[in-house]
Parts: C-alpha cells; sequence; structure tokens
C-alpha cells in the first residue's frame, strides 16, 4: 500500500528525476511536472497529498503556482514543500504568506527531505494525531473544529490552515502557559529546524489576525518575548 501520493514540479530534471526515485523507493506514489503551469495543471487531476514546488522556473514560478493552489478549492489544503536556492528570509516570508507550508533550500539531502515530507503529511490528516490522546477541544468560550480546521468562539468561526490549526491546537491544550517557539517548531514540523522561528512569526501573525476578528476585542493570543507564546483564556 502507497505512503501517499506527492506531485514533483521542478524544471530540472535531473533533480526531479532523483527525488522521484528516492520518494518511491519509500513508498511513495509519486507525479512530476517540469513547468508551472503543468504543475498547477496535475495538481488539480491528481489531486496529491503533498507537492513538492521549485521556486526558481521559467515563465510561471514557484510562488505563482502555490497561489493558484490555494485558490483553487480543490487543492487549496494541499501541503507544499518549497525548493529554494533562496535562503533570504523575504523569500521565505514572501512564500509562507502565500500559504506554502515548509521550505527546503537546495543542495539538500534527501534524508533531510524525507523527514520533511513525513511531517508534512502527517500533519495534514484531517485530525491531528495529537488529539487521539488529548481530547480537550472545549474551554469557556473557545471551541475547537478539528474535522474544518476552525475555532469558534463564542458564536462566531474562523477557518484556520492546517498548520495554523495546529499552532492554536498546541497553544489551547497549553492555555495560560508559554509554548516555547522551539516546541512549536519541533511538535509541528517534526524536525530540528536551525534557529527558523521567522517560520513561526509568521504563522502566528496570520494565526493571530484570524482569531482577533472574531474574539470582541479580546486579545488571545500573548507574545512571550525572547520566549514563546501563551493563549489566555
Amino acid at each position: 500500500m502507497a505512503l501517499g501520493k506527492i506531485l514533483v514540479v521542478d524544471d530540472d530534471i535531473a533533480i526531479n528525476e532523483l527525488i522521484k526515485v528516492n520518494l518511491e523507493l519509500q513508498g511513495y506514489i509519486v507525479v512530476q511536472a517540469f513547468e508551472g503551469t503543468t504543475g498547477f495543471a496535475v495538481a488539480k487531476q491528481e489531486l496529491p497529498d503533498l507537492v513538492i514546488l521549485d521556486v526558481m522556473m521559467p515563465e510561471v514560478d514557484g510562488y505563482t503556482v502555490a497561489q493558484r493552489i490555494r485558490q483553487n478549492n480543490t487543492t487549496k489544503d494541499t501541503p507544499i514543500l518549497m525548493l529554494t536556492a533562496l535562503s533570504e528570509l523575504n523569500d521565505k516570508v514572501r512564500g509562507f504568506d502565500i500559504g506554502v507550508d515548509d521550505y527546503l533550500v537546495k543542495p539538500f539531502e534527501m534524508e533531510e527531505l524525507q523527514v520533511r515530507v513525513r511531517a508534512l503529511l502527517k500533519r495534514s490528516k484531517k485530525i491531528p494525531e495529537s488529539m487521539a490522546t488529548k481530547e480537550l477541544l472545549v474551554v469557556n468560550e473557545i471551541t475547537l473544529l478539528p474535522e474544518s480546521y476552525s475555532v469558534k468562539i463564542n458564536e462566531s468561526i474562523a477557518k484556520l490552515t492546517p498548520i495554523e490549526f495546529e499552532i492554536f491546537y498546541i497553544l489551547f491544550q497549553n492555555h495560560g502557559n508559554m509554548v516555547s517557539s522551539k516546541k512549536l517548531l519541533k511538535d509541528i514540523w517534526g524536525y530540528e529546524p536551525d534557529d527558523d522561528i521567522e517560520t513561526i512569526r509568521v504563522h502566528i501573525r496570520h494565526l493571530r489576525t484570524k482569531i482577533d476578528k472574531i474574539s470582541d476585542g479580546k486579545k488571545y493570543i500573548e507574545t512571550i518575548y525572547g520566549g514563546g507564546y501563551k493563549l489566555n483564556i
């Protein structure tokens, strides 16, 4: 039984083939595209469990493809792992703002790619794995709706991305206590990123904006500078 279907979109044929071979050896079904427009078309047709997407492609770049995936109803929740030779912070922020789930900077080791892939596929399940052992879904005015990645505050509902929901879920389970940025990175991404705190900051900013819209003025998510974040209920 295949572990999942993965779409690889990269105009570098050698890299595309290398990724395909390695992931197939791990038990995944892999489909390929070698430019952006075709990549988006294949994503809509094949409905993969994960898209591995190169940034620098001719005509239609990876950012544009990622944006189209997020705007399409049939692919909007598909996890996206971006491959890039760009390591500047602004490039990562741009991708996260669009809705990219994770980054991998070229050149990379195949073992690292496999770790990222496993972490993204694990998190993309409709209900986070941690829900199996923790059942706290309602505290005071806040209710978690895991099947729809939503948070309900009183009678208002905010629809979150899978990553935003997982962040909120961890803060919710630890409400009143600080959760460090490093713990969020490890628990959600499933690996130990090196000083990639900006990843959390971008997602927290998006999450806070959505929660604030339904909070009737209450600021639920508190930043503990130099430490992490706390959910005040």
